[in-house]
C-alpha cells in the first residue's frame, strides 16, 4: 500500500500543519492555485511532487506546470486537474480510477460510476468559513482509500 499526500488551494502559503500531515507520503499531488514555487520546493522536501496550474498560476514559474496530469499508481490511472468544471473526459470510459481537484476549497470524496472525486479542499488562506484540509490517499492494487484531514 502506498499514502499519496493530496493538497490543493495553497495560495502560496504551505501550513506546517499541512507539511504534518502530508509526512509519511510517498508521493504528494497539488491540484493546483499553488501560489508559489517556493510551495513545490517545500513539499518536494517531503515526496516527489505532481502538480497541476490552477486559476492563480499565472507567474512565469508556473508555465511548466499541465493543465492536467495523469498519475499512474498501483495499476489505476488518477486523472488531476484544477477545476472539476473543466474536466473535459468521462472518467469511467476512459479508465480513470480516480479524479483528484480542487478550486472549490470544499473537501469532497465520494464515488460516482466507480471513480473515486476527491478534493482535499483548501490547505492556504481562509475562505469563508471552510475548513482548512489536505486527503491522504491509501492505494493499493484493490482499492482507493480516501481520508480528509482537517487542520487545525
Amino acid at each position: 500500500m502506498k499514502i499519496v499526500g493530496v493538497i490543493s488551494d495553497t495560495h502560496g502559503l504551505l501550513r506546517p500543519e499541512a507539511l504534518e500531515a502530508l509526512r509519511g507520503s510517498e508521493l504528494i499531488i497539488h491540484a493546483g492555485d499553488v501560489g508559489n514555487p517556493t510551495v513545490l520546493e517545500s513539499l518536494r522536501q517531503i515526496a516527489p511532487v505532481v502538480a497541476v496550474r490552477g486559476n492563480v498560476d499565472t507567474g512565469p514559474w508556473a508555465q511548466g506546470l499541465c493543465e492536467t496530469e495523469v498519475v499512474p499508481i498501483y495499476g489505476h490511472s488518477i486523472y488531476v486537474l484544477h477545476d472539476r468544471l473543466q474536466l473535459a473526459v468521462d472518467p469511467a470510459n476512459a479508465g480513470y480510477a480516480a479524479v483528484v481537484f480542487g478550486h472549490s476549497h470544499m473537501a469532497l470524496a465520494e464515488t460516482r460510476d466507480g471513480v473515486l472525486y476527491l478534493n482535499p479542499g483548501s490547505a492556504g488562506p481562509r475562505r469563508f468559513r471552510l475548513p482548512i484540509s489536505v486527503a491522504r490517499l491509501r492505494v493499493s492494487t484493490d482499492a482507493l482509500e480516501p481520508e480528509i484531514v482537517l487542520l487545525g
